[in-house]
């Protein structure tokens, strides 16, 4: 079979888990030619996708871990970003994120998620019908923002911006300018926000990757901007749409809905779930650094190797029934915040952010329906969500 993996059409317009279902059975390792003759090897099963991304030694992330991703950026972020750098230095910048991590300042985050996500659902419920996706949108938003440190005053600003920055593949190069502004307003942000705390640090991390140092030096500029980038990238987008994905999972499945509600225990199982349900990160790249072989391809060094999450995740050799969404499911060894060294740093804040969603959601909905059409993000990074128009029946 011959199917482009890259085309974001594939996302937006139709369903493409039976794709993912024939290469696992079909090309494990396939060979994927682009429109443009461009080739990728698309690793399609949990197992092969798990030995690639614990492999930082033959399978760099060094030049960029995403498709598409500008070359020039890739050259000046390298070995700075966190995403895109090799152990060892990648290590030493993670410790310098993860700092930030404070017992003080997550027990602070909880308190405000919980604000939030229950501002967000009343205003939705006092609104009768809404955009779930722009209710979804407003927690990690904040979150991301709180840990950074703006002000609550610029959060629209952010929440805007980030939107649009991350939201679909660009359709034009009107629309890709458009983008690249927009990401500029971000960045200027982050930097005026850097000098301050330079100025005056506080308990954020902004003040810790400012203050942070590597090797025995501070980080650059450039090494503190990419770093809160990919930050706010991964924080945000990412959450919104397991979020999104997560309430049509369980709209699909009332009986799911009526037993969390019914047995609160379960809410870890279950988030774990959505977050292998909905799968929101799409593909994670990786390089070879020299000529290999995985799931019997022949591979070459410098060939662009990438692992196709959401078909890792719905592997039958490692999931009972996957299509099946059940918030019981026990092991639940997804692969939805990646795995290896590039293990998502901020996986249990997302996981806290999910909990504290679906439970202020349970506390206060009766029952969620659909008032229009799903529709689907044209994105080969996020298989998310553009609309998910819904009504929230209160509780009473």
């Amino acid at each position: 079979m011959h199917v482009d993996l890259s085309d974001p059409l594939l996302y937006r317009d139709s369903d493409p888990e039976p794709v993912w279902t024939r290469l696992r059975a079909e090309h494990p390792v396939y060979r994927n030619r682009r429109a443009n003759g461009e080739c990728f090897w698309a690793v399609m099963t949990h197992g092969l996708c798990t030995d690639m991304l614990t492999d930082p030694c033959l399978f760099s992330s060094e030049n960029g871990m995403r498709l598409d991703s500008d070359p020039q950026v890739l050259a000046a972020a390298a070995g700075r970003m966190l995403n895109i750098t090799d152990p060892p230095r990648h290590d030493k910048i993670r410790k310098v994120v993860s700092a930030a991590f404070t017992p003080r300042m997550v027990n602070r985050l909880e308190t405000s998620m919980r604000a939030t996500a229950a501002r967000a659902i009343d205003d939705a419920l006092a609104a009768g019908e809404c955009e779930f996706t722009r209710v979804a949108q407003q927690l990690p938003v904040s979150v991301i923002c709180d840990m950074l440190g703006v002000a609550p005053a610029d959060r629209d600003f952010m929440v805007e911006r980030t939107r649009f920055a991350w939201s679909s593949t660009a359709r034009d190069e009107a629309e890709e300018a458009r983008k690249v502004r927009v990401h500029t307003e971000i960045l200027v942000h982050f930097q005026e926000l850097a000098e301050e705390r330079r100025r005056v640090p506080r308990d954020d991390l902004m003040s810790a990757l400012v203050h942070g140092e590597v090797d025995g030096a501070p980080l650059t500029v450039q090494e503190i901007l990419y770093n809160c980038d990919a930050l706010v990238s991964g924080g945000n987008e990412t959450t919104r749409h397991a979020t999104v994905g997560g309430l049509l999972a369980l709209i699909d499945n009332p009986d799911q809905w009526y037993r969390l509600r019914n047995e609160p225990g379960l809410m870890p199982t279950a988030i774990q779930e959505i977050v292998r349900h909905t799968s929101p990160v799409m593909h994670a790249l990786r390089t070879a650094t020299e000529d290999t072989e995985l799931g019997g391809a022949r591979i070459r060094a410098g060939d662009h190797v990438v692992a196709w999450l959401p078909s890792a995740n719905r592997d039958e050799k490692v999931f009972d029934d996957p299509e099946r969404f059940d918030i019981g499911r026990d092991p639940n060894r997804h692969l939805g915040f990646i795995q290896g060294n590039h293990y998502c740093i901020g996986s249990s804040l997302a996981r806290l952010e999910l909990t504290v969603m679906f439970e202020e959601l349970l506390r206060r909905v009766e029952v969620a329906e659909l008032t229009g059409q799903v529709r689907r993000l044209r994105s080969n990074l996020l298989w998310g969500f553009d609309s998910l128009p819904v009504k929230f029946v209160p509780r009473t």
